[in-house]
């Protein structure tokens, strides 16, 4: 004969966290190892943290302190922000949340949390069961917890994030620069993508500030929307008529593309001082070459961009 799972109500087991569940699960800690897969040991029940008190303190196989926060009804965020209160002030590497019912922000937060800080972070469901008129027994659910995947999701997010910030200010820099030689990009405001471009008084055509991590360039491009490949190759063409006219008033070579595989076009050049990740010492230096070119770049191309009939 198989037996029926029936659920109880966690208040039948423990009616209390602190007088009945806590002190349960600390002499019992081994039901969590099991669920985790981490070897806890040595619990101990409200331990203090700073002026709060830790529901239970263990530690893992090499010794480090495992926070746990217990919770028999819906997360909440008053508990949530204990968990991180007492992981930060014991200097802890691991926390666990138990829950009677974890809401989806927190489950998201958890994920979140694993993603964005060096600690690992658990959530775990927890119900009470038996099997036909047997005594209750727990039943742990691990909801969240921490992976490879995500700590890489996260470093690359936080690269991401890294690179925003830098381009931004590099560009900030740049456009303070910019303002005091030409009106070109007077009225563009710092971004976080990798270029920034003002209109070059013809549908389709901008003039772009672009930087990387190691290098840089200036350019003119061409690009009426979609279905314009054809359009854009005919404005491409007849700049390129004056090739030689517009090198020799810009002063060197220029970067010629026509892009066959591509709808766009473009016309650059090259700044050989560095990127954004060469050291902040280094902008003003990479700032000004980049101004220098657009500045001659555009001066070289506007007779022509203007005589252009479309």
């Amino acid at each position: 004969m198989v037996g029926k799972i029936k659920r109880v109500h966690l208040r039948e087991v423990w009616p209390k966290d602190d007088a009945d569940f806590t002190p349960w699960l600390r002499d019992n800690i081994d039901v969590l190892s099991e669920v985790l897969d981490i070897d806890l040991s040595g619990a101990e029940s409200e331990q203090a943290a700073g002026d709060l008190s830790v529901d239970i303190l263990a530690e893992d196989a090499d010794g480090s302190p495992v926070i746990i926060e217990n919770q028999l009804n819906k997360s909440d965020h008053d508990h949530l922000g204990k968990l991180i209160t007492y992981l930060t002030a014991i200097e802890a590497r691991t926390a666990v949340w138990i829950v009677a019912d974890p809401r989806p922000e927190h489950v998201k937060a958890i994920a979140w949390l694993n993603e964005s800080s060096p600690a690992s972070f658990y959530l775990t469901k927890v119900e009470a069961i038996r099997i036909g008129e047997s005594e209750p027994a727990p039943l742990l659910t691990l909801i969240m917890e921490p992976s490879e995947e995500a700590r890489e999701a996260g470093a690359m997010k936080q690269d991401w994030a890294e690179r925003e910030i830098l381009r931004h200010r590099f560009w900030s820099g740049l456009l303070d620069r910019a303002r005091q030689s030409t009106n070109l990009h007077a009225n563009v405001s710092p971004g976080r993508e990798s270029w920034v471009s003002t209109g070059a008084g013809k549908t389709g055509l901008q003039l772009g500030y672009n930087v990387r991590q190691h290098s840089a360039y200036v350019e003119l491009y061409i690009d009426r929307g979609k279905g314009a490949a054809a359009e854009n190759k005919a404005i491409f063409e007849a700049l390129f008529a004056h090739k030689k006219e517009i090198e020799e008033r810009f002063g060197d070579t220029l970067d010629w593309r026509r892009m066959e595989e591509k709808q766009a076009c473009r016309i650059r050049k090259d700044v050989e001082l560095g990127g954004y990740r060469d050291g902040e010492e280094r902008w003003p230096d990479i700032h000004d070459a980049m101004i220098d070119a657009m500045i001659r770049l555009e001066a070289a191309l506007r007779p022509h961009i203007d005589a252009l009939e479309t």
